[in-house]
């Protein structure tokens, strides 16, 4: 027995689909009823937020661009191919539709907080402050333009500003982990420590299980320091700052790390030949790959990220990408690679005896370990968690705990990551080499 539907009805039950996480079926249907009706709008419409939340943002563009040329006069869609250019990285073509849709709509509240997102990319963040403004006086009750202004202001130095947007956040929505964490920030960059202490208390009151809150809490208190970071935080911090990750690092933090590494393993390898098993240990959204895919006859990268990988996969260097904790692939993956390189991901480790060893047994007799590390002085004799929420190394302990793990150490320099709060990180660069057989 066949059953005809009429568009309509056939939206209603893509919607249901699709909200019920039935993608594969919201889809079949969507497309069914485009077939039908090509210039129908809302299932463009629900299609294309469909790709988008699958991360199939060339699709979701394209969608969009049918939607404009059927409605040009769309604010929503002009704001949401915005969107879908920004999450492909192309940021000036993004701002471009977003100021289309607020000249199509000036009170399009989406529109101006998602402008407000990209003028802070650029540092612009007088004209970032006034456009969240702008959105917040049509939508008060939007807890995250509200975080977005606040982080704008702490970016600008107007501290007290700042905090008082964050506790307008926290009157909105009390379990809002940005505006926890951005209210702690205030106090660390003003110098007060114990009030970033207290805020973090004031937290795991509301929330007394929220391991995010408890690492915190440790990174500016001292007290009860774990020996690495949570995998939650790491993911959650990761996966909200994949699309724009690459931009804040190298054009507003002057990020060194990858060209560091990249350099101190050239002083050790012969000339690029792609010979070599390498595996990118924290591979982020895959900046080391460009520098190390010429000596490469297979490059893998591997993070816990899902956002990092999704980036580094766009990039497609990567003969492999997996997702999963790094010491436990490393522990598993059996003399698998000639070199692992590792940009600023061990800085989520404390004591590094464990990783150091997993290391040692992923890679082949003689293979390469080449690392960044923070550096922690003369401060500990070890390790220790930094209110950054990092953790930083001395130098003699790294060397030992590379001697106890089987490696030889080829080069322990010092150098400058990036730079933070206006300043200089400074680091370790360090290669190894494990014992031959």
């Amino acid at each position: 027995m066949n059953i005809s539907l009429k568009p309509d009805e056939a939206l209603r039950i893509g919607l249901h689909l699709h909200k019920t996480g039935a993608l594969e079926d919201a889809e079949m249907l969507y497309r069914r009823i485009i077939g039908a009706e090509p210039q129908g709008l809302d299932a463009l419409h629900c299609l294309a937020v469909l790709c988008h939340q699958t991360g199939r943002h060339e699709e979701t563009f394209g969608l969009i661009k049918k939607i404009i040329a059927i409605d040009p006069g769309n604010a929503d869609a002009h704001n949401n191919l915005g969107n879908a250019l920004e999450a492909l990285g192309r940021f000036p073509e993004a701002e471009a539709y977003y100021r289309k849709a607020l000249g199509l709509h000036p009170g399009h509240a989406p529109a101006l907080n998602n402008l407000g997102v990209l003028l802070v990319s650029q540092n612009k963040l007088d004209e970032a402050i006034e456009t969240y403004r702008r959105a917040i006086a049509i939508a008060p009750q939007s807890a995250d333009f509200r975080l977005n202004l606040a982080n704008a202001l702490r970016k600008s130095r107007a501290y007290d500003e700042a905090a008082a947007a964050y506790r307008e956040v926290l009157s909105l929505s009390q379990d809002h982990e940005g505006a926890w964490r951005g209210l702690a920030r205030c106090c660390l960059l003003t110098g007060r420590r114990e009030d970033a202490a207290a805020v973090y208390d004031e937290w795991l009151r509301l929330d007394p299980g929220n391991e995010i809150a408890r690492y915190l809490r440790a990174s500016c208190s001292g007290h009860e320091v774990p020996e690495r970071t949570p995998d939650e935080y790491l993911t959650r911090v990761f996966d909200d700052v994949a699309v724009r990750f690459d931009t804040h690092l190298v054009e507003n933090l002057d990020y060194h790390a990858p060209n560091l590494i990249a350099e101190a393993l050239g002083a050790v390898l012969q000339p690029p030949s792609a010979c070599l098993d390498i595996l990118d240990a924290g591979c982020g959204t895959g900046l080391c790959a460009p520098l190390l895919k010429p000596y490469a006859r297979r490059l893998t990268g591997v993070d816990l990220s899902s956002g990092m990988l999704a980036m580094a996969e766009a990039r497609k260097l990567y003969d492999a990408l997996v997702r999963a904790e790094l010491t436990g692939y490393l522990s598993s993956a059996g003399e698998e690679y000639d070199v692992i390189a590792s940009a600023d991901t061990l800085c989520y480790f404390g004591p590094l005896d464990q990783v150091f060893a997993a290391a040692a047994a992923a890679l082949r007799p003689e293979g390469l370990f080449a690392f960044t590390l923070e550096d922690a002085g003369e401060k500990t004799s070890s390790w220790s968690l930094d209110q950054t929420a990092r953790y930083s190394h001395n130098r003699s302990y790294v060397a030992g705990a590379l001697g106890a793990a089987g490696f030889e150490l080829v080069t322990l320099a010092p150098g400058v990551l990036r730079n933070e709060s206006d300043q200089p990180v400074g680091g370790h660069i360090v290669v190894a080499r494990k014992a031959g057989s």
